[in-house]
Formats: C-alpha cells, sequence, structure tokens
C-alpha cells in the first residue's frame, strides 16, 4: 500500500459532498430491486469522475470502474442502496419523505461512502496497478441483489472490470462507537432460512374437543420441541438459531380451528449445521405433529448463505484502520453476527471481508443506541469520513504499485 496518511484528511474534505448524498438518498428510500430515483443520484454523483459506468438490466444497479496508471488486478468495492419497509420515527431534518419506507440499515450512507471513495480513488489513480471496480447494489434486503448482478456477469472473467481479485464490503452500525473499524476470519454473519410450517388437524366445537384434532396443541408442542432441538442436536461451538416469530390459528373462541400456521427464521454459522438443522426441523415438526394425531406441512425458504471473511483479508482491514484511522479505531471483531448478508454471494466467489463501521451518535452508549433495523435508529454522519479512507485504504493497499 501506498502509506498514505492523508487519505482521512483527504476522506474529510469530501465529507460535506459525502453528507448532502446521504442526506438526499434518506429522504427518498426505495425498497427491492428497481430504486430508480437512488440510481440516478448515484449515476449524477459519478458521472464527473473517469469512470466507465455500467447499468443494470434485471435491476437499478450501478456498475462502474476505475482504470489504475498500470494493469494488473482488479479490487471490488460494494455499497447496498436499498431501504427498508417501516416507519421512520427519528425527527432527523431530512427523515424519510415516503411513508413506510425508510433508510434503517444505513445502505444510504453505505452508498454514499462508496460515492466519496471513488472521488479519492479518483485522484490517486496514476497510484494504481489495476482497476476498482464500484458494486452499487439494489435488493440486498431479503431480495438477493448480488445475486441478481453476479448473474449479469459481474464477476465474469469477460465481465466490466474481469474476475475480481479482492473484495469489499463496509456496513454501519449504530451500536459501536463511532469511526471504529471491526472484522475478523472466518464466518462474520450468519446464513437466514425461512420457516413456514401448517400443522392440519380437524376442527370442531371448542367445546368438544375430542370429537376434533386440535392442531393448536401441536403447534404449541412443536415450538418447545424445536428449541430443544437446537440444543441437542448442535454444537454450542458451531451455534444455530431458530426462532418462531408468527403463529396464527383460528378465528373465535368456541372453534377448534382445522390448521395453525407458524413462521419463523433459522440462522446458522456453517453450512454444516445449516443442512442438519433444516433435517432436523423436518423431522421434529413431522414427527411431533403425528403424536398429537396431526399432519405437518414443513417449508423450508432457502435465504442467504453464511458470509465468510477471508483468513488473510479479514485481519488485514483491521491492520489497515489502525493505518489508516489510528490504532484506537482498529477492533478485532471477537464473534460472529447471526443477522445476514448477501455479499455472501460474492465472498463465495472472491477473497475479501464485510468489515464494519460503528457510528453510535453523540451522548449515547452503543448498548443503548436503536439498533440497525429499528424505527429510531441514527448514525453519526462523521464516521462516513472513515468509511471512505476505508475504502480507499484497502484498493490501494491490494493496487498500490510497489
Amino acid at each position: 500500500m501506498t502509506n498514505d496518511t492523508g487519505l482521512l484528511g483527504a476522506a474529510k474534505a469530501v465529507q460535506p459532498e459525502t453528507v448532502r448524498l446521504r442526506r438526499r438518498l434518506h429522504r427518498q428510500p426505495e425498497l427491492g430491486l428497481r430504486l430508480p430515483r437512488t440510481q440516478a443520484a448515484v449515476l449524477a454523483e459519478l458521472a464527473e469522475l473517469p469512470l466507465r459506468v455500467h447499468e443494470g438490466a434485471e435491476c437499478s444497479s450501478v456498475v462502474a470502474v476505475l482504470e489504475g496508471g498500470e494493469d494488473g488486478p482488479t479490487v471490488l468495492l460494494r455499497g447496498d442502496m436499498d431501504a427498508l419497509p417501516l416507519q421512520e420515527d427519528t425527527g432527523l431534518e431530512f427523515a424519510s419523505e415516503v411513508a413506510g419506507s425508510m433508510h434503517a440499515c444505513g445502505h444510504d450512507t453505505h452508498t454514499a461512502m462508496l460515492v466519496g471513495a471513488a472521488r479519492l480513488l479518483a485522484d490517486r489513480r496514476d497510484e494504481l496497478a489495476g482497476r476498482v471496480l464500484f458494486m452499487f447494489q439494489p435488493g440486498e434486503e431479503g431480495y438477493h441483489g448480488a445475486r441478481v448482478m453476479i448473474e449479469e456477469g459481474l464477476l465474469d472473467e469477460d465481465g466490466p472490470a474481469g474476475k475480481p481479485e479482492r473484495a469489499l464490503a463496509l456496513h454501519i452500525t449504530s451500536t459501536l462507537e463511532a469511526g471504529v473499524v471491526t472484522c475478523r476470519p472466518g464466518p462474520v454473519m450468519a446464513s437466514s432460512d425461512v420457516l413456514r410450517l401448517t400443522v392440519t388437524g380437524r376442527g370442531g366445537h371448542a367445546a368438544i374437543p375430542h370429537d376434533a384434532c386440535d392442531p393448536v396443541p401441536a403447534a404449541a408442542a412443536i415450538v418447545g420441541a424445536l428449541q430443544t432441538m437446537i440444543t441437542r442436536r448442535t454444537s454450542v461451538f458451531d451455534p444455530a438459531v431458530l426462532t418462531i416469530a408468527h403463529i396464527t390459528a383460528g378465528t373465535t373462541t368456541n372453534v377448534i380451528p382445522e390448521t395453525a400456521q407458524l413462521e419463523g427464521t433459522m440462522r446458522a454459522l456453517s453450512e454444516q449445521t445449516r443442512s442438519v438443522v433444516h433435517e432436523e426441523v423436518e423431522r421434529v415438526c413431522r414427527n411431533v405433529a403425528a403424536g398429537y394425531g396431526c399432519t405437518a406441512d414443513v417449508r423450508i425458504e432457502h435465504g442467504y448463505s453464511v458470509t465468510v471473511n477471508d483468513d488473510a483479508v479479514g485481519p488485514r482491514v483491521v491492520r489497515l484502520a489502525a493505518e489508516v484511522l489510528g490504532v484506537e479505531f482498529a477492533l478485532p471483531m471477537d464473534s460472529p453476527l447471526m443477522g445476514a448478508e448477501d455479499f455472501s454471494y460474492v465472498l463465495r466467489r472472491v477473497p475479501g471481508a464485510m468489515a464494519f463501521v460503528g457510528a453510535c451518535p453523540p451522548r449515547l452508549r452503543p448498548e443503548l443506541s436503536p439498533p440497525n433495523h429499528s424505527n429510531r435508529v441514527v448514525f453519526d454522519e462523521a464516521a462516513m469520513a472513515h468509511g471512505v479512507a476505508m475504502y480507499a485504504a484497502f484498493a490501494l493497499d491490494a493496487l498500490g504499485k510497489r
């Protein structure tokens, strides 16, 4: 890497533009794979830079390529762009103007930070032996946007910038001290799958339960059995989480329903444990239901796989944070998070890392700050300069002329 101690200063110099873009995106959040306003805003910001820009066909993605002063490998930097379906209650002067939609996971900051990094790296393009691939991605919140972009050739040898050799995504978090960057090797975020279960019995009068086959006690027993299964069939050193978060049955007080529906999420930190959980869930649900004279229709919807950081790249991100931001802002990450990320699609094909940037608001303690996905979450915008500097440092570290 070019030991550029001015990277953070340069990031702070473009901070007004970074904040301006972030607030523009925050006011107009969009959901899913089609984000026309967000895409237009990103394209307008990139138009002044020496980049080759491509737009997605199946989604509102933006791919931009910066060619360095010499030939060399490709480094991918990802920023996701989509929002979440909830009503904002932060009271910010730039709060969402779209009812029922909010940038509650900080993707507006990711996009703004990546644009800021493009500005820094464009000014240093002669220092790069290779190219930087800027991945502006829609549809991270459950829409598999990264997979869509990969299917459109993002990572192909004949893609926009050839196959990348390194990749980095930054994720802001309100529950970490502002400006701190944390990362780890190996699993960093969990897989995420949806369980949908219908228990079917035989309806009847609630006063005469023996003439019916009540699915409600069977459903209740299944919830308890699943929790026991997790503790007895998965290792505490390779954990899994199963939460039944939605139960529906019946219409009134004196009718035994024919069916009960249960829905929940399943998380794991390895593909092996993920497979075990899937198998055990089906076995437990069907057999417990049978014990009550009912049947169980078990449906598992596969979501994102485990997000696994490269063993070398993960620790390198922490060392870069110490070099560029200062040792007080570099924190090795002790344990993975049970949240999920579709950057896992990229990391399955490219050595890289997902890292986190703290943005706890001033005067709040991280453990008391409303977390990501809260309708009240607020991020300290000053931390975005650290994200901009880290994106740029990562590319310079991988592509800097030796």
